[in-house]
This record gives C-alpha cells, sequence and structure tokens, in this order.
C-alpha cells in the first residue's frame, strides 16, 4: 500500500469512528457483555461448544451424502430444491419463480446468503418490488446502505439518526421520535407491504437433511409472516447449513442467541417443514375463518455453492464453513466495537469470521480490503460457539494476499536487513518493516543509545511514515545497549544449591532488546523461589512475521526457538516465558507451524512467568521471599488479551493480592495496540480510540501503580498516561543489587 493509501484508509477510519463509532461501540459492548452472561447460566457451556463443533465437523466432511439426503426429503415432502452453482444461477433460478408466479412483490426475512448473491437488485431490475422485513434491513433500504453487521445490520445508526431518515422519507402527521413510535410506525408499513405481497422469501440458519427442517433463529415475528402469507416460499441457504438431523439443532438452538445477542434464547424460534401446511390468508376477506383458506402452497429452496465446496477442498477455509453467523467475533472484538462492519468488512460479511468467507466467496482481493483489521489478539477463539480458530484462518489468508502482491519500489530499503523467507516481492515494504523486527532490535542495541537518537528524530520519523507508513506520533522503544541475555551472562552464578526446579527463562525480543529491567526481575523472582534459571541465547519467537502473514518466516524461527529450548526440556527444564504472545505462539501457534514432536513437549513445559510463579508458591515456595507493597498499595492491572484467552490473568491477581496489594483489574479486554498495529499510520486513530476506554478507566482509578503483561499494552498505556506502567514481576521481584 502506498503513501497515498496509508491516508486514505486512515481517512476513512477517522469518518467512520465520528459518524457511526458510538452506535456501534454501545451496541456490540452490550452484546458483548450479555454473552458473558448468558453464557455463565449454561451448566456446561464448553461441552454444548465441543457438540456443536463436532456436529459441524460431521456435516462438512458428509456435505455431498447430506445434500442429496436433503434433496430426496424436501422433494417428497412436496417442495423443490436447486443447487446453484453460483449468484448468477441462484438469481435466475429465483427470477424464473417469480415470473412463473407473476409476482409484482416478494417480502424477505433476514438473510445473509441472499444479501451475498445482491438478489434484491436482480429481481427489481426486473421489475419485481423486494421489500426487507426485518426492522433493521428495512432501514437500511429505505436509507440506501449496506448491513454493517451479520445479526444487527443496522447497528451503526442511532434513534435520533433513524427518526431523522423516517420523517424525511414519509413525512409521517407527527413526527417520529422515540423508540416504540419508530417501531409501531415500521410494522404498520411492512404489514401493509407483506400483505399484498405474491411470494415471501427466508433464510435458513440451519436445515436438517433427515426431515427437510429448516430452522429459523430471529428476534421479529416478521419471517413467519414471509413464510405463512404468501403461497410461494423460497428459502435461499448456503450449502452448508445442512446438519444430519433434527436432533442436531439443540446446541445450536443453545447457543447462537447467547452467542450473538446475549440472550437466553431469541424471540421467536421457527422449525419449519415446507411447504407448510397452514391454509393461506386472504386479508380482503376477514369475515372467513383462516382454516378454510387454500393450503396450496409451493415451496423452492435455493441452495448456494458460490465457492464453498472449493472452500470445503481448502484446508484452511474449511473450518470457515462451519460458523454459523452468530457474530461474537465481531462483539468481541475490540476493533470491530470502535469501527464496525462498514471497515470492517467486505462485500457481504463482516468481523473476525468475514476473511475466511469474502477469500472463499469473493476472492482475496476483497479480503485483503480489511483483513488487517484482525491483529490476532484471539479474543475471538473463545467467543466463538463452534470453535473457529479465526486468527490462523485470518493469518493464512493474510499469507496468501502477501504472496499475490508484487514488490513495492522501496523494498530495497529493506532487503538485506530483513531476511525473510518471503524475500523477493510478497509482503508490502510496511508488513516486512515489522515483521522483522528481531532485526531490527539487534541492531538497535547495538548501535544505542545513537540508535534511540535517530529513530525519535523527526526527519526520520517523517521519512519513515512517508516510506513505510510508521506513523510519526508514536514514539519508539528505548533499545538497550546491554541486552538480558548479556547481562545474565555477565553476572556471577545465582544457581541454589538444592534447586527446587530448574527452568529456562526464554528471552523475548523485546525483553532482551528493550525491556531489560522487567527480565531482570523475573530472574531474581524465579531465583529467590528457589529455582535453578538459565537465559540461553534463542531466536524470536516469531509473533511478528506472524502477524504481518509471513508463515515462512514464522515457521523458520519456530524451528529455530524449538531446536535452542528443545534439549533442555529433554533434561527436565521448565520454559518460562514473560510476554504473552510469545508464550501462545508455544502453546497455540506452533501447532501450525512444527511436527508435534517438536511442539507437544515445548507447548506442554512452558508457562507464563506469573502463573510459574503461583504454582510454586502453591507448591510450597517461600512466598516471603518475595517483595510485597508494604502497606496499603492499590494496582490497576491490565491483562494481555492472548493472557485472558489462555485463562492466565487470574494468576497474576491472586500473587499480587498475595503480597498484599489491591488489585483492580481492567474492564477493558484490549488495550488497541497489538504489535505493530498501532504504529501503522492507517490504523493510529483506531488503535488510539480502542485504547482510550482503558485510558480514561484507569485515570479513574488513581491506582498507586500501574502494571501491564504484555508489551504492545505497556507502550500504549505510556503514550495514554504519560508515564510507563511496570510489568507484575517487577512489584515480585526481591532487590538484587544486579
Amino acid at each position: 500500500m502506498s503513501s497515498k493509501g496509508h491516508e486514505a484508509k486512515a481517512a476513512r477510519i477517522r469518518e467512520l469512528l465520528e459518524t457511526e463509532g458510538d452506535a456501534v461501540a454501545t451496541n456490540t459492548r452490550g452484546f458483548n457483555t450479555g454473552r458473558y452472561e448468558s453464557v455463565a447460566k449454561l451448566d456446561d457451556y464448553q461441552r454444548l461448544r465441543q457438540e456443536a463443533r463436532e456436529i459441524k465437523e460431521d456435516a462438512i466432511e458428509r456435505l455431498p451424502e447430506l445434500l442429496e439426503e436433503l434433496t430426496e426429503t424436501v422433494e417428497a415432502n412436496g417442495g423443490t430444491v436447486y443447487v446453484a452453482e453460483d449468484a448468477a444461477d441462484a438469481n435466475r433460478y429465483v427470477a424464473e419463480v417469480c415470473e412463473a408466479r407473476d409476482a409484482e412483490r416478494l417480502v424477505k426475512s433476514k438473510s445473509m446468503t441472499s444479501e451475498e448473491i445482491e438478489v434484491n437488485d436482480y429481481l427489481q431490475a426486473r421489475g419485481v418490488d423486494v421489500v426487507e422485513t426485518d426492522l433493521g434491513e428495512w432501514v437500511l433500504q429505505v436509507a440506501d446502505e449496506s448491513p454493517s453487521h451479520i445479526v444487527a445490520p443496522a447497528i451503526h445508526k442511532s434513534r435520533e439518526g433513524i427518526a431523522a431518515l423516517f420523517n424525511e422519507r414519509f413525512d409521517p402527521d407527527e413526527p417520529l421520535e422515540t423508540a416504540e413510535e419508530l417501531t409501531m410506525f415500521a410494522r404498520e408499513q411492512l404489514l401493509e407491504r407483506i400483505k399484498g405481497a405474491d411470494v415471501g422469501m427466508t433464510g435458513a440458519n440451519f436445515l436438517t437433511a433427515d426431515t427437510g427442517t429448516m430452522a429459523l433463529v430471529t428476534s421479529e415475528g416478521n419471517a413467519r409472516k414471509t413464510v405463512t402469507v404468501p403461497d410461494t416460499h423460497i428459502a435461499v441457504a448456503g450449502v452448508e447449513k445442512v446438519v444430519p438431523s433434527v436432533e442436531d439443532l439443540q446446541p445450536f438452538v443453545e447457543l447462537i442467541g447467547r452467542s450473538g445477542t446475549g440472550q437466553d434464547i431469541t424471540s421467536y424460534v421457527s422449525l419449519l417443514t415446507p411447504p407448510v401446511e397452514s391454509p393461506t390468508v386472504d386479508f380482503d376477506d376477514p369475515e372467513t375463518p383462516i382454516t378454510e383458506g387454500s393450503p396450496d402452497r409451493e415451496f423452492h429452496l435455493v441452495l448456494v455453492d458460490n465457492g464453498r465446496l472449493a472452500m470445503r477442498e481448502d484446508d484452511t477455509l474449511r473450518e470457515t464453513l462451519y460458523c454459523i453467523r452468530c457474530s461474537a467475533c465481531s462483539n468481541t472484538c475490540a476493533n470491530f466495537q470502535s469501527v464496525g462492519g462498514h471497515a470492517f468488512g467486505g462485500e457481504t460479511y463482516s468481523g473476525g469470521i468475514a476473511t475466511g468467507w469474502e477469500a472463499g466467496v469473493e476472492g482475496l482481493d476483497t479480503a485483503a480490503e480489511f483483513n488487517d483489521l484482525c491483529t490476532g489478539c484471539s479474543r475471538c477463539v473463545e467467543a466463538c460457539p463452534v470453535k473457529i480458530d479465526i486468527p490462523w484462518i485470518n493469518t493464512v489468508v493474510r499469507d496468501r494476499i502477501n504472496r499475490s502482491g508484487d514488490a513495492g519500489q522501496f523494498d530495497f530499503l529493506v532487503d538485506g536487513l530483513t531476511p525473510d523467507a518471503e524475500s523477493g516481492g510478497g509482503p508490502e515494504l510496511q508488513k516486512r518493516l515489522f515483521g522483522n523486527f528481531e532485526t531490527l532490535a539487534k541492531l538497535g542495541s547495538t548501535f544505542a543509545p545513537l540508535s534511540n537518537w535517530v529513530a525519535n528524530a523527526g526527519p526520520v520519523k517523517g521519512l519513515l511514515e512517508r516510506t513505510v507508513g510508521v506513523d510519526r506520533r508514536r514514539e519508539f522503544p528505548a533499545f538497550q545497549r546491554e541486552t538480558l541475555v548479556d547481562w545474565f551472562d555477565d553476572r556471577d552464578s545465582r544457581v541454589p544449591a538444592d534447586p527446587e526446579r530448574k527452568a529456562v527463562f526464554y528471552p523475548d525480543v523485546y525483553t532482551n532488546h528493550m525491556l531489560v529491567e522487567r527480565g531482570k526481575a523475573a530472574v531474581r523472582t524465579l531465583e529467590a523461589l528457589g529455582v535453578e534459571v538459565v537465559v540461553p541465547r534463542a531466536p524470536g519467537a516469531g509473533r511478528a512475521p506472524l502477524s504481518q502473514g509471513m508463515i515462512a518466516t514464522a515457521r523458520s524461527k519456530a524451528e529455530r526457538v524449538a531446536d535452542a529450548l528443545g534439549p533442555y526440556v529433554e533434561d527436565g527444564y521448565d520454559v518460562v516465558v514473560l510476554e504473552p504472545s510469545d508464550l501462545a505462539m508455544f502453546r497455540e501457534d506452533y501447532a501450525h507451524l512444527l511436527p508435534a514432536e517438536a511442539y507437544e513437549p515445548l507447548a506442554e513445559h512452558s508457562y507464563e512467568a506469573v502463573e510459574y510463579v503461583y504454582g510454586l508458591v502453591a507448591n510450597g515456595a517461600d512466598a516471603d521471599a518475595l517483595a510485597s507493597a508494604g502497606g496499603p498499595a492499590s494496582v490497576a492491572y491490565h491483562s494481555h488479551c492472548q493472557q485472558r484467552t489462555m485463562g492466565l490473568a487470574e494468576y497474576t491477581v491472586a500473587v499480587l493480592e498475595q503480597r498484599g496489594y489491591e488489585v483492580t483489574t481492567s474492564d477493558v479486554e484490549c488495550c488497541g495496540m497489538a504489535g505493530s498495529f498501532g504504529y501503522k499510520e492507517q490504523y493510529y486513530d483506531l488503535s488510539m480510540d480502542v485504547g482510550e476506554n482503558l485510558g480514561e478507566q484507569f485515570r479513574s482509578l488513581e491506582a498507586d501503580h500501574v502494571v501491564a503483561s504484555g508489551t504492545s499494552c505497556t507502550d500504549q498505556l505510556e503514550d495514554l498516561l504519560g508515564d510507563p506502567p511496570r510489568h507484575p514481576v517487577e512489584l515480585l521481584a526481591p532487590d538484587g543489587g544486579d
């Protein structure tokens, strides 16, 4: 992306932050809070997730067989099934059905697949009046806007904005103002349109192959009216919506409302086996009982491929087909909460899972427009009710996008300095620079303090912004001349006489070259608890290149890390890691990068530093060997995104409280920095918008200490609060005199 491209994207994000950000933030955060509260009521949420996952895995594995069974069942019920190869094929079939019925009006309930094939435009061009009957979709149809959320399409619009829209377009007798007035007005308008409809179109949340039953999960009653009022019903659904049996619907009905909008169950759960047997209604003859109406109905099920069967053959995109489109990945994503689907979305789909859908349905170019808004923080992994590894899908697609690109005009600036496996074209210059941060860190330490002065000099920052897109408003971290490894090598041996355990302290790039003091504190803390510590020379974990979609480089680093640490693990050492994102590499991401015999021992024996301290104390180590608060002292603590996903934040809170601190953990799950994301010119404003929520909470706490577990969080909090926070282990380390 060129400098002008960075500026244009930054301008677009600023516009959306200003015009849609507040409404999107309020609603998505409300949904996310509701999800936490609702799933907490379940006896065994994780069992339900696993059950749902297994059903989807089985359904996609047996998809051709299930599609054949579903076709036979629907046709036996009296309906018709059409498998459309692509959007054009699906639209042609729908138009033929409308033409055969002389349809002048088609009413629709909410359906993302119908959005995907753009059936509205196709039919309207052929004289069919298409009316959306979902309230949010109808608002957008009136406003001529596109959805910004896959469940709540008008989530970006405020009540005041909708009132202004309705008053302008419909000129009611009395101006509309309240939510009740707006809803009642829409209800009356839509009911009249539904009464006069010739064809009804729905989507389908799920389709069962054994009975031909379709499940519709909605918050309004419009879908039922859409099915039952007209005598012709067309259901448009992706082929991946098929599950084997009616019994398989149970976990999904339990999970979809909780995951999406935080409701224990949505207002309407409709299980229909069309063509439905209820008589049609003659609204012009209210005197005749409905039971005397005609049950003669048509039902057409249009199953849309549009790239899905090819996705099924793709080892990575296949998992996208497990998606039940609940929107949990959007609602839990800090970037989405700030900017919404008009930035974090493609032609149809939005949020974290959108990359998989858009890459599979539309192609890499569409996915490339927003893929970088996923920072890989992994919060969506725990939110997804079918346990889709969304960050990995985004990473693989990013890698494919990189490989489809050409070398930029400034790539010669980093060739040689960035020995990545993707050299010779591919990743754009900005990604190659940040993906090879380890090389820059080594140079920074070698030439410190000169390197720090040069990096933060005004002309240099201006040049970096113009050529690489590094935002000049960010201060670069200070490199240390003496690295952690050098410090450890030069000090006298501190091996305890009778060590309780042996541990390798992993010198991650940031601790080794910049935040050296926190590394020293970690070493002193472990030694105080009777641990024999070694700090070997080891390469970076590969987090930086992986975050840029440079998988080959990340894999190369993973292999070198395994070579460096593997012998220690075989010799009985534990691996202690300070940087949560690197620990996530060892425990999660290396499963994609290394053979099982290299990944599994490292994952099993790796620990976050304060998690390890907690375990030592719980198993008898003398906690009094650690520093304590020494009196009333409050701590404002922000744990790292991936630390939260791994369930490790509670250990830090427990240890700090045990040492006498009063700890308040941030309500905000993400600081907004996310490695290099907040340094990029095009995302600086978004990063600060996300971070401001954290800054606001911590300013109000006025705590004695502000601590953070991750490097990114440390950088962001320093920019937000003016002072650098410390790592929790720095409150625990005894004075070592080193």
